[in-house]
């Protein structure tokens, strides 16, 4: 062939390339390599081929040789790192990327290929900084902005993300994965309703995708729509049947609905699908704390099945600790959770933050929070240093707070959402602890300690079902802050009304169907009463008529009964105004709930169980001095409510002094709840470091 018509059939193969026609083209290209094996285009546009076709280690010897012919040659710098992309060797591959910019610095795709192999190697800011570059240099790049908005909304910068997404959609209208992400950052930042939009276009563009549907799903159920919630999930079921995020999700709406059997049946599906799915099974152990009776032999049972298919073989990266054993030092303390935030969790940390004494204590926060509020603000001013792990795998985290030199880390979570117990399966720190954000073992046996106190867990049964030893604080186990702008404490509501309203503003899924079949002996027995009942959920009508259903089977007819669904935290206290004795939950007992009932001069009754998910709220009233609220049978229970009922005096002279009780109580005493907790500290820490 003479060079004219070796270029001829090199544009003829680049043709069939293009055309997916391999097979004709790697003919061509083959022949013009046998008539001129230095021919660098044929040698890269081979190399390329191999690649498309898997062939990764030929595509780099292919592409390797025809550099060494033209070095100076971008693209086929850019060739190179996608096949060594494709081998696995990210750090090559990012060094042949770079050497592709620096030849040719307005490269987009480069620059958009270089981020994502940044981001797959979990450099996330270099990521981030690579696509920015890739929009700059083609601002209608649609896959280089919705890489980005990815990579944002991983490092938690939802705002930047949202505005990426909504980029990505003007240069591509119809590009649907972009409109569900979008949908997913809206939500992820509280918008729901927008979300829903975003979703709901993803699905008219793409109905046949599985991943907006479940994450239209999330969002209603965020939004108490939990039978569209549901619904979203079984067509996203429907499209892709091992779907197990989805199958996770749809125990979540069901959960959310109180119906706890249903809710089981799908993390188990979900995790037969995905045995490796920590998240399922851990609400598998959550919603066992729902279930009427609760049996803490089963929980633990499934608790240490937890621990061994997912913490344990995680037991390899521990690490011999170098901490300085000085049993008297300051200690640096790593507190670590999701809900760094307007949470319930919060109301009870933000106390011993503010008051940790730290010429004693140096405080490091490890926050899984996407999007920072006023409450994060806070937090955050509490402690001496602050760490986004939003998006930072777990040994990355383990790494940092190796390095950080953690005494003791804290866990806030157990099993609850957001949750990183697989962060304290590395065994990052020498001491660590669970605490306040979930109502039992973790069952990890790298988890050293679970702070309680002895009204929650009495000596002895408490311990042979737990894990972690017991370390119980001489007081209580909680210290509430109340929410900033708390309304004032109205007069006693039965005086106005005529008659007494019981309430109950505990999540649905502790208002299992006994529970209400007490309640309403109670209301049979007091038969002006009202029940009001607030929860989420009970903004959907299949959860309203369930509920309906249970009391008008036990006598109670509708009138007697106000449901109400989602209302907005500003609110939220103010509905205690219509309440004048709150009836606790069982067997899963409130905490906050409990807190927000005193602090509005709402008497609470409990009953006792055995268990610390069913003795939270002995260990709260006993701490207000109101043990006389607490029933140790349920007999006991309904009277305890019916004699209150029937004693508006002692009633409307508790409404007046509850808040100012709850004031003077260990229930707000954050100084000496600190230090007791710190005493605590010391104790651990003491015991590790082999030095009393």
């Amino acid at each position: 062939m003479t060079q004219m018509t070796l270029n001829d059939a090199i544009k003829t193969a680049r043709r069939h390339h293009q055309a997916g026609r391999w097979t004709e083209a790697e003919n061509i290209y083959r022949q013009v390599l046998a008539q001129q094996p230095a021919n660098a285009e044929a040698m890269c546009l081979l190399g390329t081929l191999a690649g498309q076709r898997g062939q990764w280690e030929a595509a780099v010897d292919l592409l390797r040789r025809a550099i060494a012919i033209k070095p100076a040659n971008a693209a086929m710098h850019n060739n190179l790192a996608n096949a060594l992309k494709g081998m696995g060797q990210a750090d090559q591959a990012i060094a042949s990327y770079r050497r592709a910019i620096d030849l040719k610095p307005d490269d987009a795709e480069a620059h958009h290929n270089l981020g994502l192999t940044l981001r797959g190697a979990s450099k996330t800011d270099e990521a981030i900084a690579s696509f920015r570059q890739a929009v700059r240099c083609k601002p209608d790049h649609a896959e280089a902005h919705y890489e980005l908005g990815i990579a944002l909304q991983g490092a938690g910068q939802m705002e930047e993300a949202i505005a990426s997404y909504r980029e990505t959609i003007r240069c591509k209208p119809g590009f649907a994965e972009a409109h569900s992400n979008l949908g997913v950052a809206l939500e992820i930042a509280g918008r729901f309703g927008e979300a829903v939009v975003f979703y709901q276009q993803a699905i008219r563009l793409r109905p046949d995708l599985p991943e907006p549907h479940n994450n239209l799903g999330n969002a209603f159920n965020a939004m108490g729509r939990s039978d569209e919630a549901i619904a979203a999930y079984r067509q996203a079921l429907k499209i892709k049947p091992d779907y197990a995020e989805a199958h996770n999700n749809l125990g979540n709406a069901f959960c959310d609905m109180g119906r706890i059997d249903e809710a089981i049946a799908a993390y188990r599906l979900a995790l037969r699908i995905k045995p490796e799915h920590a998240e399922a099974q851990g609400n598998i152990l959550l919603a066992m704390h729902y279930l009427s009776p609760f049996d803490p032999r089963s929980l633990r049972i499934e608790t240490e099945h937890w621990n061994r298919q997912h913490a344990q073989p995680l037991q390899r990266f521990i690490r011999t600790h170098a901490n300085d054993r000085d049993p008297d030092r300051p200690l640096r303390i790593g507190y670590v959770s999701a809900d760094f935030r307007n949470h319930s969790v919060s109301r009870f940390l933000l106390p011993l933050l503010e008051a940790h004494d730290h010429d004693a204590f140096e405080i490091f926060a490890y926050a899984e929070v996407p999007v920072a509020d006023d409450t994060t603000a806070k937090l955050k001013a509490c402690c001496n240093t602050w760490r986004s792990i939003v998006g930072v795998s777990d040994e990355r985290v383990a790494e940092m707070i190796r390095k950080d030199r953690i005494d003791i880390l804290v866990d806030l979570a157990g099993h609850t959402s957001g949750n990183r117990l697989l962060v304290f399966a590395h065994k990052a720190a020498p001491v660590q602890v669970t605490w306040l954000g979930y109502p039992g073992t973790t069952g990890m046996s790298a988890m050293d300690y679970r702070l309680t106190d002895a009204r929650a867990d009495p000596p002895g049964v408490a311990d042979e079902f737990s894990s972690e030893r017991l370390i119980r604080l001489p007081r209580t186990d909680w210290c509430f802050q109340p929410r900033d702008g708390s309304p004032p404490v109205n007069e006693l509501p039965a005086i106005a009304n005529g008659y007494v309203t019981f309430g109950s503003f505990n999540h649905l899924a502790k208002m299992n169907e006994p529970l209400l079949k007490m309640w309403a002996k109670i209301l049979r027995a007091t038969p002006a009463s009202k029940l009001r009942l607030k929860a989420a959920s009970l903004g959907c009508a299949s959860v309203q008529q369930r509920v309906r259903q249970v009391m008008s089977d036990a006598g109670i007819a509708p009138d007697r009964l106000e449901l109400l669904g989602w209302v907005a935290p500003a609110e939220h206290l103010a509905q205690y105004h219509r309440v004048d004795i709150a009836l606790d939950t069982y067997p899963y007992h409130g905490t906050t709930t409990t807190c927000e009932s005193f602090w509005m001069g709402v008497p609470v009754v409990t009953l006792a169980g055995e268990s610390h998910v069913s003795r939270v709220g002995v260990s709260l009233l006993s701490n207000m001095g109101l043990s006389q609220l607490i029933a140790q049978a349920p007999e006991q229970y309904v009277q305890i409510a019916v004699d209150l009922a029937n004693g508006l005096p002692r009633l409307a002279e508790l409404r007046r002094t509850l808040r100012v009780r709850m004031g003077a109580s260990p229930l707000m005493d954050g100084v000496q709840f600190a230090r007791d907790v710190e005493a605590a500290y010391r104790l651990m820490w003491r015991d590790w470091s082999g030095r009393t």
